[in-house]
């Protein structure tokens, strides 16, 4: 169904006028140990909330895990949570995923609203419905298709948040620029990420939502064009996991934007990306992201992780790619020396 996507500029009256939409007996707030530090004091003068019952995890994607799923069944069990229940879930992308999914398991399903507090789960994780947490070290293994009731988007949250997770967010950003057309790509580019101004962001926000947005209600459980949204995430995913695996997890988004330099690589071997274009994005993504530390010897693991990815068929590693800038090619395969020259040339460019 449709998304609720609401930009806001008065969080107050916009989460008033979901919880009127949305009939519950009692509201849950969950927020990891960050947020409830840094963004729960905005909503805390909120009348509508003075009796929430609160959840509070523990932040960092490590903690998206069947064990703390489990802690927030059991506070929603205790606080006396019913069908007719609603959780509020305000944090990043950890939160949003796992408080999604608590929601869409908890006696079947309950209703839930999403307000995003960083970038990346802004434009990505908040919106589209897509829930779960991680399993036996591979990034969303587990989850399930579930729409939020509303998703309230304010980027008075940026204020607080730090330079990286800013470029986490941007990184997916940038991937619905290159999905979507040469303009909204350019503005990214340009656009000076180290210095924001947030009322700018919040524009640029709506633009990104809006392109996630329309893929999503045209196909909402990823059968054809919704694997647009994937441009970067098969290499990504696996960068993810494998730094997990290493004891230094980076950032989604820093995956991603490493995910991006060496799918775009495939893309103009296979599929005829500008290389004009793949030099100037991968000129932007070095100068604001760096490297990630992989070697020759860790193509191996790479190459098993990305055989785990759910986009793949019979075994065969699956890939999203462009033949230019919002021409998108789904279903796209390579084989194993071509994806370790795409790794070569993410290393090396």
């Amino acid at each position: 169904m449709p998304q609720n996507v609401i930009i806001t500029s008065s969080i107050f009256e916009d989460l008033a006028i979901a919880l009127s939409e949305c009939s519950h007996d009692k509201i849950f707030v969950l927020t990891d140990s960050t947020t409830h530090q840094l963004c729960w004091p905005v909503l805390s003068r909120f009348a509508g909330l003075r009796h929430a019952i609160h959840i509070t995890i523990p932040a960092g994607d490590t903690h998206k895990s069947l064990d703390t799923l489990a802690e927030v069944w059991n506070a929603l069990s205790k606080g006396g949570a019913t069908r007719h229940s609603c959780i509020i879930n305000l944090g990043g992308g950890m939160v949003t995923d796992l408080g999604g999914f608590a929601a869409a398991t908890f006696k079947r399903g309950i209703n839930y609203v999403n307000i995003p507090t960083t970038l990346l789960s802004m434009v990505d994780a908040s919106v589209g419905g897509k829930t779960g947490i991680n399993f036996c070290g591979l990034k969303n293994e587990i989850g399930a298709f579930s729409s939020p009731q509303a998703v309230i988007i304010s980027t008075r949250f940026l204020q607080s948040l730090d330079q990286r997770n800013m470029l986490s967010g941007y990184a997916e950003m940038l991937k619905h620029g290159l999905i979507s057309d040469t303009k909204t790509w350019a503005e990214l580019i340009n656009f000076d990420i180290t210095r924001p101004d947030l009322d700018q962001i919040q524009t640029m926000v709506a633009k990104s939502v809006a392109v996630k947005e329309r893929i999503v209600e045209e196909d909402p459980h990823e059968k054809n064009i919704r694997k647009a949204l994937n441009l970067g995430h098969t290499i990504g995913h696996a960068l993810e996991s494998w730094s997990f695996e290493k004891g230094s997890p980076v950032l989604h988004g820093e995956a991603v934007a490493a995910g991006l330099v060496s799918e775009l690589y495939l893309s103009h071997v296979l599929t005829g990306f500008p290389i004009d274009r793949l030099r100037t994005t991968s000129y932007f993504i070095k100068e604001h992201y760096g490297r990630m530390p992989i070697t020759c010897d860790d193509y191996p693991q790479l190459l098993t992780l990305m055989g785990h990815d759910k986009k793949n068929m019979a075994g065969i590693i699956n890939f999203t790619l462009l033949g230019d800038i919002g021409d998108i090619r789904i279903n796209q395969t390579a084989g194993q020396d071509l994806i370790e020259e795409a790794l070569d040339f993410y290393r090396e460019a």
